[in-house]
């Protein structure tokens, strides 16, 4: 006879023989559970952005167009990782509520409808970079040598994107079922490997030839596909809970158009990001080159502070989903308070450096008089939206996790295109180059006040009345 299960003081239900024990996610104290899912992407992601730091160091020593070039070349790289992320965030949000339903088959089909996907990216993306490039550049500039270093490294990154999309993917399987630790070591030995081949690549060291900005490039896909080999071996050693098999495999529409249901809305949303991009790069050029390579120079110093509070929101997600699916609205409460108090101490803090180091921070890229003159203000003036960004951040992967991807949608929508952008071209007609920076403090503050709202709608719609799914009876 079967031995019945049951639940132990913990909380955690302890199964029969052959049952599967209650997940972590469910019943683990929500300050702990958070930290421990957190804590590991929060240094992947800090050590990811070093790597993206450390590679425009690199190119931006070798020379001034170069990092222009790779400025330039960064929305469609934007693009990839947004479509990657955007399905990965479809694929967590569904694959954790069906492991908080106990729905396990649901969850393996899942897992390899999300990997099919993948593949299917990284087509779209070859196409794009084989028959786009050129087009894609010339639309910006005439200059010869952005021209060139621009289309060696789109070329690379495109043509080899299996490398982001599998391991995107791959690492989003292990955070769905809350083993963020073995997430981090794929990023760690990507980062690794990608930081080692940079100079090595870019400058011709060890015997390598010079290569440039195409050496930046091949680093970066080398070090994705290390990533992903890593990730793919994790999980299938040590994520016991997803099964992954593709025998007998056939695309389950059903399937796909779940994920794609927040996925599409989360690309999309990213998507603006490059878009936003692109234009104030158009803005930017209107002024000077050097104001574009400050911009790019920017941006991968504000990953180094937003990149934490990405980790610490693939910590909350696959809570938030899982809770949800099993109707525990205290823990969904609780899991969103800390991290908004986490994230908002992440943000001061970067703060604080940019307010105070701006000078030291743009001398590490071999910055010219002209940069200095153009980035200190820069760096200062943006980084007072900080603090607004925090909340935005949160509240936009709250949504994502109760399977609202449109509001997640509407708000990015609000902010990189209705606000940013009209708002930097307007400053850009006074002529001066630090005016348009105020464009992100003042986008992001409205950005706040409309994500309030309707954080606040979402909730009273979905949360304020969760009921918990009924206990099993005791033995």
């Amino acid at each position: 006879m079967m031995e019945s299960g049951r639940y132990l003081d913990s909380g955690r239900y302890e199964g029969s023989s052959g049952s599967r024990p209650e997940n972590r996610m469910g019943v683990m104290s929500v300050h702990r559970l958070l930290l421990a899912t957190s804590i590991p992407m929060v240094i992947s992601m800090l050590v990811q952005a070093l790597y993206n730091i450390t590679d425009s160091i690199f190119v931006a020593h070798f020379s001034e167009t170069a990092l222009t070039a790779v400025t330039m070349a960064f929305p469609i790289q934007f693009l990839m990782i947004s479509v990657g992320i955007g399905t990965g965030v479809g694929i967590n949000a569904f694959l954790s509520k069906s492991l908080g339903e106990k729905n396990y088959r649901y969850v393996n089909r899942t897992a390899t409808n999300g990997l099919f996907l993948a593949g299917m990216s990284f087509l779209v993306f070859v196409v794009i970079g084989v028959f786009a490039t050129d087009w894609y550049f010339q639309s910006q500039t005439s200059d010869p040598e952005i021209l060139r270093n621009g289309r060696e490294y789109m070329m690379v990154v495109c043509i080899f994107s299996y490398a982001i999309f599998a391991q995107v993917t791959l690492e989003r399987l292990l955070m769905s079922t809350g083993k963020t630790i073995y997430s981090m070591y794929a990023q760690l030995s990507g980062a690794v490997v990608n930081i080692i081949l940079d100079p090595i690549m870019i400058f011709g060291l060890l015997g390598c030839p010079r290569l440039g900005v195409m050496g930046a490039a091949l680093a970066t896909v080398i070090g994705q596909t290390v990533a992903s080999l890593v990730a793919l071996h994790l999980n299938l050693k040590k994520n016991t809970e997803i099964n992954l098999s593709f025998k007998g495999f056939r695309p389950d529409w059903r399937i796909i158009r779940r994920i794609y249901s927040v996925g599409v809305p989360s690309i999309l949303m990213a998507s603006l990001g490059a878009i936003m991009t692109y234009g104030l790069n158009a803005i930017l050029l209107s002024f000077s080159t050097t104001a574009v390579a400050v911009f790019g120079v920017y941006f991968r110093l504000q990953s180094f502070i937003v990149m934490p509070v990405f980790g610490l929101n693939n910590g909350m997600v696959p809570i938030i989903a899982y809770n949800y699916g099993a109707r525990k609205r205290d823990r969904i409460d609780q899991t969103i308070k800390l991290s908004v108090m986490y994230a908002v101490s992440i943000m001061v803090l970067g703060m604080i450096i940019f307010q105070l180091f701006p000078v030291q921070i743009l001398r590490l890229f071999n910055a010219s008089p002209t940069m200095l003159a153009i980035g200190v203000p820069a760096l200062r003036i943006i980084s007072t939206h900080f603090i607004f960004a925090s909340f935005c951040i949160i509240f936009i992967s709250v949504f994502q996790a109760l399977g609202n991807g449109i509001e997640s949608l509407i708000i990015a929508f609000a902010r990189q295109l209705i606000f940013i952008l009209p708002i930097a071209w307007l400053l850009s007609l006074t002529g001066n180059i630090h005016a348009v920076w105020w464009a992100f403090p003042i986008a992001e503050g409205a950005t706040l006040i409309f994500s309030f709202l309707m954080l606040r709608r979402v909730y009273n719609r979905k949360l304020r009345y969760l009921t918990p799914l009924p206990t099993p009876p005791p033995a």
